[in-house]
């Protein structure tokens, strides 16, 4: 079975209480341990994540995270390749098309053969991905 993707917005919404996806991506993040699903995330993907937890308590829940996943080699560091087709793409999408760090997820995807994504960003789905909550 082919690892899944963890995205910004599902991280966020396991790790913030108060998000309105918290329930829905805290049961699907729960099914993906207990199917022992291989995860994996990028660098971008948890520079996002580490910016927006930066002023909070969530710090070391973070910097665990990240050690986990780059000693299981799940942290995907983007090629020069993945960077320019990212950033192709970013040029011509339309003011609420999927940003930068979206498009980099997507080409790592692609390259890596990964369909689902733990995250509900609509993006995602546009981009032909499967969504997880």
């Amino acid at each position: 079975m082919k690892p899944v993707f963890l995205d910004t917005v599902g991280i966020l919404a396991t790790l913030n209480t108060s998000d309105q996806w918290h329930d829905e991506a805290l049961e699907a993040y729960q099914l993906l341990l207990k199917d022992q699903r291989d995860c994996l995330s990028t660098t971008f993907v948890f520079t996002e994540i580490g910016n927006a937890t930066s002023r909070t308590t969530l710090r070391p829940v973070v910097s665990a995270m990240i050690d986990e996943l780059t000693a299981k080699g799940r942290m995907i560091e983007p090629t020069s390749d993945d960077w320019r087709e990212a950033c192709l793409a970013y040029s011509q999408g339309y003011p609420g098309a999927a940003g930068l760090v979206d498009c980099i997820s997507f080409q790592v995807m692609r390259r890596l053969g990964l369909k689902e994504v733990f995250s509900n960003d609509q993006h995602f789905a546009a981009a032909g991905f499967t969504l997880l909550f």
